[in-house]
């Protein structure tokens, strides 16, 4: 890590839920530009540590920061302002089924951000078309287009405020191996393009290698291991081999 100022970092984070300590001392943090992937086993605190991320849970302790700013120290409007730096995809893509395609990109825009409904489509087209889809899809709705369109038009909401931040959630889950990865191609894509600091969760680990410059493992609530994602398969670490191999003897229990 460089001396800069971290675009996002958990200091020092706990979260337990029901006297189950999830996340324990957490620390973690992603340069300004960087894409960093989180992987573990089910049940490990990754998806608690994104919503963290964006506000959606308090920590029990310690701080999240964004640009060096503990947010939930903020006042209400300071701390909206500063979620507005943040896109998200959500696993599963998360659309609403009442709107169409080009409303479901443009919710933010038209909801939060006070963009006429004009202009709100114009923009919402122009997202759309750097996930590859036409014009011609935006007045669909949801169930009339695939799984693999559907996560597209989530990757183009999360895009189409131009965030400084976006957060991954499962991005390839329950698609195809073809599907997943023309979808992780757009994700690396949007992300350099937009020249943005990206955090993602994922099992998947052809994903964690594609769009990540980092991997880090999160085991019983803290980082076990770190590294660029081309050492993935030479970690040294017995948690990440095990990951990998996806055995079921090794430090890490089955969940089941």
């Amino acid at each position: 890590m460089s001396e800069q100022t971290p675009k996002l970092e958990w200091r020092g984070v706990a979260k337990a839920f029901e006297g189950r300590q999830v996340l324990r001392n957490l620390d973690l943090s992603v340069e300004a530009g960087k894409s960093l992937v989180i992987i573990g086993g089910s049940g490990q605190g990754k998806s608690v540590t994104i919503k963290l991320a964006i506000g959606l849970m308090q920590p029990d302790a310690g701080s999240v920061l964004v640009d060096g700013v503990d947010f939930n120290r903020l006042p209400g409007g300071k701390r909206r302002r500063l979620y507005g730096k943040f896109g998200m995809l959500f696993q599963g893509a998360a659309l609403f089924d009442s709107l169409s395609v080009w409303e479901n990109v443009a919710f933010r825009l038209i909801n939060a951000d006070g963009v006429n409904r004009k202009a709100a489509r114009e923009r919402a087209i122009e997202a759309l078309a750097r996930v590859r889809l036409g014009a011609d899809a935006a007045d669909l709705y949801p169930n009339e287009i695939s799984g693999g369109m559907q996560k597209r038009v989530g990757l183009a909401r999360a895009v189409v405020a131009h965030p400084e931040i976006i957060i991954f959630d499962e991005p390839t889950t329950g698609l195809d191996p073809i599907t997943a990865d023309a979808i992780n191609s757009l994700i690396v894509e949007q992300v350099k393009g937009l020249g943005c600091t990206a955090v993602s969760i994922t099992h998947d680990l052809a994903s964690a290698r594609r769009i990540g410059d980092e991997v880090a493992m999160l085991h019983d609530g803290v980082i076990v291991w770190r590294g660029p994602a081309a050492d993935l398969d030479r970690s040294g670490n017995a948690y990440v081999e095990q990951f990998v191999a996806g055995r079921a003897d090794g430090p890490i229990t089955a969940a089941i």
